[in-house]
């Protein structure tokens, strides 16, 4: 006999705000056209019927379209935030009231609220997990390991999230299939690059309105959202600085025209400092030591990790907020160092994420692998997977035509060129 889950309402800040979150999610969708599609032909197919979903993502109107999208494919989608900060509480609210998809995500949830509302979305008995940093699948397989037996697979939007999956499918923790949507190469070289650079950006010209015309701004990694973040600096009059550990990456950088340098001598003068690794203490003790009075630090990696705020703490003599999601640590020596949005994804905490046109390859991606999970999860390990090839160049194929932009075919003679090994000088 099927498991049966309770009906969960969510909990949100103020449904009195769902008007408001109603007109992002609109204008949102009006800039989703891959996802319009996916979601004509759910309507149509019901790829998802009867399928229990629960999703750790960031709320935001573009999530809401997603989370729409999955219910209209006939899913049962339950919502909570990945981010304490991320949430978008109009959205929230209106994806309670207006579109009645529990949702459980309010901005600035202390970390028990924000475990209680991952907690409650796997109160749901998912069959389908979609996560962003992994944070959903990791409580249920450590906390909640008897829900296991009903899930059919899931997915994970964030490289953070990816690197840990794979650590967890290596010493056999992972216990059903999940498909690495990051990995998609339409999710990680537009999502990553076109939407973490401009949106990690916004967020701190939104908290400090600071002219980067002139400043130097130190990008600590340089995978793709590192470049993204770079490129974005770069085009605002920045002097750009990178940070790597990979010497490809380093050198990659170098030859982009970007100076290249440890993170000791970078600490000693930068202006603004970005971090985008996915790894933990990137900013530490030392580095906070060597930096100027007036440096910025902010991170756009997934987890505040990357920035060792309780080494910050302990350098400081004091702290105060002087904007909103600036805090202001006055060092025993006089200087004076500020973080951004309490470390965590200045692209969300002080901005909106990134934007609708680009995150609707991404969850365009989300939607199709969920409709391949319900169709291919018998046949699949309990091991991290790449979204399909043909998944991949249709959302690709789709969002061209959303564009009214055209690309070549091969002719037959072409083909059958490439399909040979004969034919040559």
């Amino acid at each position: 006999m099927e498991t049966t889950a309770p009906k969960l309402t969510g909990d949100v800040k103020d449904l009195a705000l769902a008007e408001k979150g109603k007109r992002k999610i609109e204008w949102a969708n009006q800039h989703m056209p891959v996802l319009q599609l996916i979601r004509k032909q759910f309507i149509k197919d019901q790829p998802l019927k009867g399928v229990r979903m629960s999703a750790c993502l960031h709320v935001t109107s573009e999530t809401a379209n997603l989370a729409i999208t999955l219910r209209d494919g006939g899913a049962d989608v339950v919502l909570c935030a990945s981010n304490p900060l991320s949430t978008q509480d109009e959205v929230a609210a209106s994806l309670v009231k207006d579109y009645n998809i529990p949702t459980f995500a309010i901005k600035g949830e202390d970390n028990a609220t924000y475990y209680a509302h991952i907690n409650a979305a796997l109160d749901h008995k998912p069959q389908i997990t979609m996560d962003d940093g992994a944070d959903l699948v990791t409580i249920l397989l450590t906390k909640r390991p008897d829900l296991v037996k009903d899930i059919i697979g899931g997915t994970e939007e964030t490289t953070t999230g990816v690197i840990r999956l794979r650590a967890m499918a290596k010493d056999g923790t992972l216990k059903y299939p999940i498909i690495a949507v990051n990995d998609a190469l339409t999710k990680h070289l537009f999502d990553n690059r076109y939407g973490t650079g401009q949106s990690s950006i916004d967020g701190v010209l939104r908290a400090t309105n600071l002219l980067i015309a002139g400043l130097r701004v130190v990008v600590s990694g340089y995978g793709w959202c590192g470049k993204g973040v770079a490129m974005r600096a770069k085009g605002h009059g920045a002097d750009v600085i990178i940070t790597e550990i990979n010497p490809v990456r380093a050198l990659e950088a170098v030859m982009d025209g970007f100076r290249v340098m440890p993170m000791p001598e970078a600490a000693k003068i930068g202006d603004i400092f970005i971090t985008v690794t996915g790894n933990k203490s990137i900013l530490t003790h030392d580095h906070f030591e060597r930096m100027k009075d007036g440096a910025v630090i902010s991170n756009s990696g997934h987890f505040n990790v990357e920035i060792d705020i309780p080494a910050l703490e302990k350098l400081s003599s004091s702290k105060r907020p002087v904007r909103p999601f600036v805090d202001e640590y006055v060092m025993k020596d006089g200087r004076k160092l500020y973080l951004l949005g309490e470390g965590r994804l200045i692209n969300l905490a002080a901005a909106e994420g990134h934007p609708a046109s680009v995150m609707d390859m991404s969850f365009a991606n989300q939607a199709l692998a969920s409709e391949y999970l319900v169709k291919n999860a018998s046949s699949l390990k309990h091991q991290v997977y790449s979204v399909p090839e043909n998944i991949d160049r249709h959302i690709a194929k789709l969002k061209l035509d959303s564009m009214g932009i055209q690309v070549d075919k091969l002719t037959p003679d072409q083909e059958q060129y490439l399909a040979s090994w004969s034919e040559g000088t």
